[in-house]
């Protein structure tokens, strides 16, 4: 049929409005979209009941009081109240903290290294690459109860250091002992994992900068921290994160670790392996005080939050100073020029 023309050469008005009702029917209208998401509907299914509602109704018991069985009782912002008040609550944020630093920084700079190594010339990478990926698909229950035997007070953490002369640590029984016990198995768990990441942003670096740095004269570690990890910054903002989000939620290392002292439900002597998950847990699983299990969850959600972006700003900030054109980039810039 022909086309009606206005006197421009463009079609008329009533040829360019789409006729909705024939577009909706016709094949290939809107009803071809149908299929697909019915396709994908029990996706969004299950998310919405398994994944949006539980945190939805966790925001709701948050300012409930309800022991899982009875009536709810509103109670408002008062569970936070509480919450700021209870001096244990403060003492499992600090034992979370510390086993957190202890963990994480060492963690990421092994990861590091052996990130650097792994794509070095070594024979046997691909090797090297699943036994560092091991200890990430063990579990977590045997890893630990393995790791109690080894960190007893006569158990082969203590012989090693007799046997040079050292006396034993009370790794189950002292604080910073508790502490470092609960970091090692943390560092051993996922310092393979993170090299893995760290060894995938390293391939994504040009060769020729490393070959430039090599007939500079730098050495290994000059070339690790003057261009490895320059230029590493996502990739190590993208650990850092996630090590973070991991780290605050430590759980199953103290439930398990002293669970024959007392069921671990305080985090072995002095509370000192009393993290905030494991409390939280206490308080909702053990004492069936849901709201304000819920109430402990929402302030370790802000936590998080404040440390990601923390995180944020402490990894990539010296990347914006250097494309900022202002003095600390141009004295950053010439640092970096002077160093290499």
């Amino acid at each position: 049929m022909a086309t009606v023309l206005d006197p421009a050469g463009a079609p008329a008005a009533d040829e360019r409005r789409p006729d909705r009702r024939s577009r909706s029917t016709a094949p290939g209208g809107r009803r071809r979209h149908v299929p697909p998401l019915l396709a994908i509907s029990p996706f969004y299914v299950l998310f919405a009941v398994f994944g949006v509602f539980p945190v939805v109704f966790s925001l709701y018991l948050s300012f409930q009081d309800w022991d899982g069985i009875g009536d709810m009782r509103f109670v408002g912002l008062q569970q936070y109240g509480w919450l700021l008040q209870d001096s244990v609550f403060w003492h499992s944020v600090l034992n979370t903290f510390e086993i957190w630093f202890l963990s994480t920084v060492p963690m990421l700079f092994l990861a590091l290294v052996l990130a650097f190594l792994l794509h070095s010339q070594v024979r046997f990478t691909g090797a090297y690459r699943v036994a560092y990926f091991i200890p990430n698909v063990t579990s977590m229950v045997a890893m630990t109860i393995v790791f109690g035997s080894v960190f007893a007070q006569s158990g082969l953490a203590n012989s090693a250091l007799r046997a040079i002369g050292l006396d034993g640590i009370g790794w189950l029984s002292s604080e910073w002992g508790i502490k470092s016990s609960v970091s090692i198995m943390i560092i051993w768990r996922w310092v393979g994992y993170n090299a893995l990441i760290f060894l995938a942003g390293l391939q994504a670096i040009p060769t020729e900068h490393f070959e430039a740095a090599r007939v500079d004269g730098a050495n290994s570690w000059q070339t690790l921290f003057r261009v490895v990890v320059p230029q590493l910054r996502p990739v190590i903002l993208f650990a850092a994160v996630t090590s973070t989000i991991n780290g605050l939620q430590i759980f199953t290392e103290s439930q398990v670790l002293f669970q024959s002292t007392d069921v671990g439900t305080t985090g072995g002597p002095g509370q000192e392996g009393m993290t905030i998950v494991l409390y939280l847990w206490q308080k909702a699983f053990k004492e069936h005080q849901f709201g304000y299990g819920a109430a402990m969850g929402w302030l370790l959600f802000a936590i998080i939050a404040v440390f990601t972006i923390i995180n944020w700003r402490l990894v990539s900030g010296s990347d914006r100073d250097d494309r900022r054109p202002g003095l600390a980039g141009l004295l950053r810039r010439k640092g970096a020029r002077n160093g290499r």
